[in-house]
C-alpha cells in the first residue's frame, strides 16, 4: 500500500489519524486537495496523519473493489498507524472515503476509532448505511452547494446517524470547496477541537 505519514515535530502525540481519499475510478488520491488540506490540519494539531492510496491506485497493489476491498484497505492503514502510535484514532474520508469509512463503521465497532470524520459524503449517489455499530463522535462537513450530496439529504442522513454528531456547513462550497478552502479548514479545526474536547 502506498501511502504518505505525517509526524508532528514536537510534544506528546495523543491522537493520530488515518484519511481515505475520493473515488479511485474518477481521479481520486491520497494527494487530493481536500484529502492534503485535512490532513495538514491534523498534523497542525499535533496529531500524526496517515493518507494512503486505495487499491490500484497509484502503487498500491490491487484493483478497485466496489467499497468492500477498499474497508480492508482503511482498516490496514489504521492497523499500520497504531503499530506506530499506540493512540485513539480518528478515521475520516472524503466523498468516496467518507462512504467507506461509514460502511466501515456501520459494519463494525473498532475500539481504536475515537472519532469519525465525513467530508463531501455523497449521499445523493447511493445508499449508506442508516445504522452504525460503532456509536462514537461523528463530524459531517459540506459545502452548501456539493453537487452529491443535497442540504436536505444530507440533513436526512445526520438525522438518522445516533448522538454524538455534529454537522458543519460551508456557506457556498460545492464538492471540492474549490473557493472556501479558508473556511474549510476553520470548520474542520473547530470541529475536531469540539470532538476532541471531552
Amino acid at each position: 500500500m502506498e501511502f504518505i505519514l505525517n509526524e508532528p515535530d514536537e510534544g506528546a502525540v495523543a491522537r493520530a489519524a488515518v484519511v481515505c481519499h475520493p473515488h479511485p475510478l474518477y481521479g481520486g488520491t491520497m494527494h487530493t486537495r481536500i484529502v492534503y488540506q485535512t490532513a495538514q490540519v491534523m498534523l497542525a494539531m499535533g496529531w500524526p496523519v496517515l493518507r494512503f492510496n486505495f487499491r490500484g491506485v497509484g502503487r498500491s497493489e490491487g484493483a478497485y473493489d466496489r467499497g468492500r476491498g477498499e474497508q480492508e484497505d482503511a482498516r490496514a492503514a489504521m492497523a499500520y498507524l497504531r503499530s506506530l502510535h499506540p493512540v485513539p484514532l480518528t478515521l475520516a474520508g472524503f466523498s468516496f472515503g467518507a462512504t467507506v469509512v461509514a460502511k466501515l463503521l456501520a459494519a463494525d465497532a473498532p475500539p481504536e476509532v475515537a472519532g469519525a470524520v465525513l467530508l463531501g459524503l455523497p449521499v445523493d449517489r447511493g445508499e449508506l448505511p442508516a445504522a452504525w455499530q460503532w456509536r462514537g463522535p461523528k463530524l459531517l462537513i459540506s459545502g452548501d452547494h456539493d453537487e452529491y450530496a443535497s442540504v436536505a439529504g444530507l440533513n436526512a442522513y445526520f438525522a438518522r446517524l445516533a448522538e454524538p454528531k455534529a454537522c458543519a456547513w460551508i456557506p457556498g462550497g460545492d464538492h471540492f470547496m474549490a473557493q472556501q478552502l479558508d473556511p474549510y479548514r476553520s470548520a474542520l479545526r473547530l470541529g475536531l477541537v469540539a470532538m476532541t474536547a471531552g
